[in-house]
């Protein structure tokens, strides 16, 4: 109902008013994962040199976008398949630390069988939250 000295425009419609539908669903909504537990055994992804190296070079690339947009852009996919490269090296290898430690035959311990469950645990939320 619109009031004397007022029109239509002036009045709040529903448009404007938020309804259910404006709440986020499940499907949107972000799905939170599970702080990663690291502890001291655990080494870091990357070495200081490879990290510092990384990132020299992810900037030298980004300042040479002006002059060359499509080269810069080859350089950044090269960089990061570089990168994912150094990732999968360095989770293969904490892999098969993990395997050395609980496959020493028949007499492993049942306590120690649980101890590498729980490595294997932090392992895991470690490769989910990368």
């Amino acid at each position: 109902m619109v009031s004397q000295g007022t029109t239509a425009e002036d009045q709040p419609t529903t448009a404007d008013q938020p309804t259910a539908t404006d709440q986020p669903t499940a499907e949107q909504e972000p799905v939170e994962l599970y702080p990663v537990s690291t502890t001291a055994g655990d080494s870091p992804l990357f070495s200081t040199d490879d990290t510092e190296n990384f990132q020299v070079e992810w900037r030298a690339l980004q300042s040479e976008f002006v002059d060359d947009p499509r080269e810069a852009v080859q350089r950044a996919d090269e960089l990061v398949a570089e990168v994912m490269r150094s990732l999968t090296d360095t989770f293969a290898e904490h892999k098969r630390a993990l395997e050395e430690q609980w496959q020493q035959g028949d007499q492993v311990e049942t306590e120690e069988l649980r101890q590498a469950l729980k490595r294997y645990r932090t392992f895991f939320d470690r490769l989910l939250s990368v």
